[in-house]
């Protein structure tokens, strides 16, 4: 299986000698402190009680707690007024990392992440993981590969986020997925996956994850609250609602049954848009290969817009009706040219009382650079084991 990587500027510092993170039990008040310094990057230790209910003192025992267990360190004093200069706290970011994989039908993306959600690397494998073993044993060698040209000993990873293309079934333990990916599918995924990765797993779907990764390096940076519509060979979404994700009771949240059979044929899914493209003559190996070479001129673009439009309009009204968000972010593996686009020619419906109708969503193309799915995967073990 061949392989792309994205490394970024240097490698991670040795880890202090602690106990292991994924042997760490940490309190509310831990996890909310480490969330703390996260969003800040850096923070004086005397600022932190100002966004807890927490005294002063009790912070300053949390923060200590955490510098002995190594997740925090104290840097330079910080000037505070007229009294006492307050130490810098931030993030070792070297103590903890996390591993995200998204699974799609033609390709997998593996992210390495830290603890203080920066992406180390990015590595694309462009072989179709329609064979399920075939594909584990090359995102485990290609995982191993990422840790050793990173520094990052093994015992540092706190788990994986998985991301597949598909929706839960049986209690939330099985994933129906797209066609391609049958191989992974109505099986009990999450054992195999821990197996094969000797780590523990969250599995989620892949615009949910999609959406994680862009509420904290894209759009979620100005928006609270947006839907994330994942183009990919099919057609989702995902939910963020006051800056956090929306799994929903089954974890199917933004699973968009808004269609009959006959009318989901004309989703803007990347699959129809490859059937047209080849119907017209302009052949696309697969979902990867279209939105590299994608040309807005090709033969047949033009009208599966025209068909795809009702279905994109009626979900736009849909997510805006339902959520009422700031933004609807046009994702996925979709072409940047194809978003802009669809965004020109998308439209909200416009019949109201007395010709006054609400305040409607941004429509915008994702912001994160990468694979969100893979990087928002990274993302899901270090909020579930460290963060709020």
């Amino acid at each position: 299986m061949s392989t792309t990587r994205k490394k970024s500027a240097g490698t991670a510092a040795k880890a202090p000698r602690a106990k292991p993170p994924g042997e760490l039990a940490l309190s509310p008040s831990e996890r909310m402190i480490l969330n703390i310094v996260r969003r800040h990057d850096a923070i004086a230790r005397a600022a932190i009680a100002a966004e807890t209910d927490l005294a002063q003192q009790s912070v300053h025992r949390l923060v200590e707690q955490l510098i002995e267990r190594g997740l925090l360190r104290a840097g330079a004093a910080i000037p505070n007024g007229r009294g006492q200069p307050s130490p810098r706290i931030e993030l070792v970011r070297e103590a903890a990392c996390s591993v995200g994989i998204s699974i799609n039908t033609d390709s997998i993306t593996l992210c390495l992440a830290d603890l203080g959600c920066r992406v180390l690397e990015e590595v694309h494998i462009r072989t179709p993981p329609t064979h399920r073993k075939a594909s584990l044993a090359a995102i485990v060698d290609a995982l191993e590969r990422m840790l050793a040209r990173n520094g990052v000993a093994r015992e540092r990873l706190i788990g994986a986020g998985v991301a597949i293309a598909g929706f839960f079934i049986a209690g939330r333990s099985q994933v129906n997925a797209s066609e391609p990916l049958q191989d992974w599918s109505l099986i009990e995924l999450a054992p195999i996956l821990e197996e094969a990765l000797r780590l523990p797993v969250w599995l989620e779907n892949n615009a949910t994850t999609a959406a994680i990764g862009e509420s904290l390096l894209g759009a979620g940076l100005w928006a609270r609250n947006f839907a994330y519509l994942a183009f990919n060979y099919g057609f989702g979404a995902g939910i963020v609602l006051d800056g956090k994700p929306l799994f929903g009771t089954h974890g199917n949240a933004g699973e968009l049954t808004l269609f009959t059979t006959e009318e989901a044929m004309h989703r803007p899914t990347l699959r129809s848009l490859m059937d047209e493209l080849r119907a017209h003559g302009v052949m696309v190996d697969s979902v990867e290969d279209l939105r590299q070479r994608f040309d807005p001129t090709w033969p047949g673009v033009e009208r599966w817009i025209q068909r795809s439009l009702p279905a994109l309009n009626r979900t736009i009204n849909a997510l805006a009706g339902l959520f009422d968000p700031e933004a609807i972010v046009f994702g996925g593996q979709l072409p940047l040219p194809l978003g802009r686009m669809l965004i020109e020619r998308a439209c909200f419906l416009e019949i109201h009382r007395y010709g006054m109708g609400p305040d409607r969503p941004r429509l915008v193309l994702a912001e994160t650079n990468g694979d969100a799915s893979a990087i928002g995967a990274a993302l899901v073990p270090l909020k579930e084991r460290l963060f709020e």
